[in-house]
């Protein structure tokens, strides 16, 4: 089904090590709205969807994998070279002390992931509509982390991940629109 290439989506670089913005960083790994999130929840979704939009979901439930191992490699780089005392002052103390400097997936509070966060609510405008709410979501906590960092080779990615967020948002209102139009068409048996 998929064909991996062994390349970033786009390129991460990192300016420095920055454990704390590691930490916000995180939230885009293993948050409500971050990427495993979004993965799970449209490939899991396209069971119940009509075909008209199951490719849609696949290929964007794919991509988000792809930017899930861009999340992975920034908060690797940020953090590859952090002493204990600057994973601690960057509020990761408890994730070292657990993980070391293994990526585990949190949000930035260090709540572990849950599958609660995976919405399929098996009515597809419904579904689309969550799926709309998610990539604005991951949009805004791009650009508030953006806001937040002085790292620019790093908001370079940043913003690629976000513009992407807005295409995803796009191509589902699309979908949502087909699907309204699908259902509103007069049926003649």
């Amino acid at each position: 089904m998929w064909l991996y290439e062994k390349k970033l989506q786009y390129p991460v670089k990192v300016s420095t090590c920055n454990p704390t913005l590691a930490k916000y960083l995180i939230e885009q790994y293993g948050g409500a709205d971050g990427e495993l999130s979004a993965a799970l929840r449209y490939l899991n979704q396209r069971y119940t969807i009509p075909e008209q939009v199951i490719g849609l979901l696949t290929d964007i439930g794919t991509e988000e994998f792809a930017h899930l191992e861009m999340i992975a490699t920034m908060v690797y780089k940020l953090t590859k070279d952090a002493t204990p005392e600057q994973m601690k002052a960057a509020g990761l103390g408890e994730h070292y002390a657990n993980h070391d400097g293994a990526l585990f997936y949190t949000n930035a509070s260090g709540v572990p992931w849950t599958a609660s966060y995976v919405a399929a609510k098996g009515d597809p405008i419904a579904d689309l509509y969550e799926d709309i709410a998610a990539e604005e979501k991951a949009r805004a906590t791009y650009q508030w982390i953006i806001d937040m960092s002085d790292d620019t080779d790093l908001n370079d990615s940043l913003a690629f991940l976000r513009e992407r967020e807005v295409i995803h948002s796009q191509r589902f209102r699309e979908a949502v629109e087909i699907l309204k139009e699908e259902r509103d068409r007069k049926k003649i048996f």
